[in-house]
């Protein structure tokens, strides 16, 4: 079914489309308003990830499920959002009125941290790659995932301890 959505949208479907923004648009919402506890950002990116989606629909992957290639669009636009907010508030002196600013300036001094992150998991076996994403990115809980792969809960566990415990890894031998 999420093939065909994808073929819908790829080749200009506004129904399609709508169905799409009907079905995710709440799951982004939620996922973006969690990382930066800003409504206002987390509006935001729902809208540019969907006008992404549009104007990228030719580039969209039949092959992979429409809801990982949107939370990518949306994990993307938020990082573009978060850069923008971050360079307007370092010259706004009023920053105190925006309650995210730590947070905010905490995600933007750490993304080179997560770029290592991203290809530690990248080098993982494709499973566990995919088991870590649709958890941490997609929000996906254990049963979830095990159910969606064919696998059990226990095994989405392990993938999850060994991609956590290999990042854990990582990080001390950078902070020593």
């Amino acid at each position: 079914m999420d093939k065909d959505i994808v073929c819908e949208i790829r080749a200009g479907l506004l129904p399609a489309f709508n169905e799409a923004y009907s079905r995710y648009h709440q799951q982004i919402y939620q996922f973006v308003f969690k990382k930066t506890q800003s409504e206002y950002i987390a509006t935001e990116v729902v809208q540019l990830c969907f006008i992404r989606l549009w104007e990228k629909k030719q580039s969209l992957n039949e092959h992979t499920a429409l809801n990982i290639q949107l939370f990518g669009m949306a994990r993307q636009v938020m990082i573009d959002q978060l850069r923008k907010e971050s360079a307007r508030l370092k010259y706004n002196t009023r920053s105190d009125q925006y309650p995210f600013t730590d947070n905010l300036m905490k995600m933007i001094e750490s993304r080179d941290m997560l770029k290592h992150f991203e290809q530690e998991i990248d080098a993982m076996p494709a499973m566990r790659k995919m088991v870590f994403n649709l958890s941490r990115q997609n929000g996906l809980s254990y049963k979830e995932i095990a159910e969606m792969l064919g696998i059990s809960p226990k095994t989405v566990e392990s993938h999850i301890g060994k991609v956590l415990s290999r990042l854990k890894h990582y990080m001390y031998t950078i902070l020593l």
